[in-house]
Formats: structure tokens, sequence, C-alpha cells
């Protein structure tokens, strides 16, 4: 569902970049300066991108967001692996691992280009509602706030919010469950600061099921909530 293409630009232990590279942050005895690119498939630079490399030494998560020019700077400590992650709606998602040696007396400097397309459908799999009705619960609000903050980053994203039921009841009533609870997530969405231009909430009932209603596993699959990208 998702693509990335992960390629190290530099693979010696000392990489000279075009100093425009790194405006403001610079490598240093202790840091590592890795200057990130992240692109489409067309190689048109994606704003608004999260990427983090987190420690496998100690966990922690160095992080940035890309800019116009689908680029950021970020500093690591050497002598490390970090474990590459792309945020993509509500999940970050592992990719591969950088090894930034410990050298002394070099300054390392990595460029790292990502070729990422977003999928055109995501399922929020930690979104709730109360049975039988459109009411969402407190457990879903961290991944309905976890999408706010994707919106935001990305400002033109336009999503669909698609609703759907298993096959108890009737379809009419499917239908009708399924839009409210569409409703109730964009209303949410606009609550929390994001235009309702950007929602189209869409309730499809029993009608698009991923798997058999034969059995409660099936049917649980069924009840889901999805965002699909009508526009990036």
């Amino acid at each position: 569902m998702q693509k990335l293409i992960f390629l190290l630009m530099c693979t010696s232990v000392l990489c000279h970049l075009p100093s425009a590279m790194s405006q403001t942050l610079a490598p240093s005895e202790k840091d590592a300066l890795i200057t990130v690119n992240v692109v489409n498939e067309k190689k048109k630079p994606q704003t608004g991108e999260t990427v983090m490399f987190e420690s496998v030494k100690n966990k922690k998560v160095y992080s940035g967001i890309t800019k116009e020019n689908g680029k950021f700077d970020v500093l690591v400590p050497k002598g490390d692996k970090y474990k590459v992650k792309y945020k993509a709606f509500t999940s970050d998602a592992d990719y591969t691992t950088l090894d930034v040696p410990l050298v002394k007396g070099e300054l390392l400097e990595f460029e790292v280009t990502i070729e990422f397309e977003l999928p055109k459908q995501y399922k929020l799999d930690n979104v709730y509602f109360e049975s039988g009705k459109a009411t969402i619960t407190v457990a879903s609000y961290k991944e309905l706030d976890d999408l706010v903050a994707y919106m935001k980053l990305k400002k033109t994203l336009v999503l669909e919010i698609a609703g759907h039921t298993d096959n108890v009841g009737t379809p009419e009533g499917n239908l009708k469950l399924s839009q409210d609870r569409s409703n109730s997530v964009r209303d949410y969405l606009v609550k929390k600061g994001i235009p309702t231009a950007r929602i189209v909430p869409k309730g499809y009932g029993d009608t698009q099921p991923v798997s058999s209603n034969d059995t409660d596993a099936g049917k649980q699959k069924n009840r889901r909530t999805e965002v699909r990208v009508v526009k990036e």
C-alpha cells in the first residue's frame, strides 16, 4: 500500500555536500548532519511530510517536516544505528535503517532520498462508535487527533471519510448508520480546525464488505472507517 525507495546518496565516511543543504545546521564532532529529501514517483518534492530517525540504542527520535522544496535537515548523534520511519495518515512505518559511525576528527553528512506515494485508501483501526449509534467513543480520540495533525501539515489534502457496516439489520438502516458515523467523524475533524471543504463524509452501509458476514470475526472486519484520498 505504501511505496518508498530509500537511497543513501553519500556512502563514504566523509561526504561533501553542497553548503546550501545545511543553511542553519552543521555537522560536528558529536553529531552527523542528515539532509532528507522526499519526492513522489514523478520526482516532485513533497511538502509537509514527517520523517523520523529512531535511535536503536535509546529509542530517542529525531525528526523533521519537509518544506516546500521537499527537504529538511536534522542532526543525529554519531555512533548509532537509526530506524528510518515515515508518517502516513495516523501511523508510523519502519522502512530501513541507517548506520551513523562514530569517527573521530571527521564531519559526517548524509543525504537520504525517499520516494513515497500516499496510500489512496487507509483504514482507521482505532475509531469506534457506540453500538448501533453514531457516537464516537473516547478511545477514538487519539487516532482522530493524529489525523487532524496530519491534515494540518498536508494543507491541500482532501479526504473522503468512508463508513462501512456489517449486514446485521436492513440495508437502509445500515446505509443511514454508516452515513451518520461518517458525519460524526467529519464533525470531530471540523471541531479540531479542519475546513469542512476538505472532508467528504460518505456512508456505504454493508455494500462493500472486506470479509464474509457469516462469522463474528468477518463482521468485525466489515465494521470499519476508512479515509480515501480525493485530492492531494
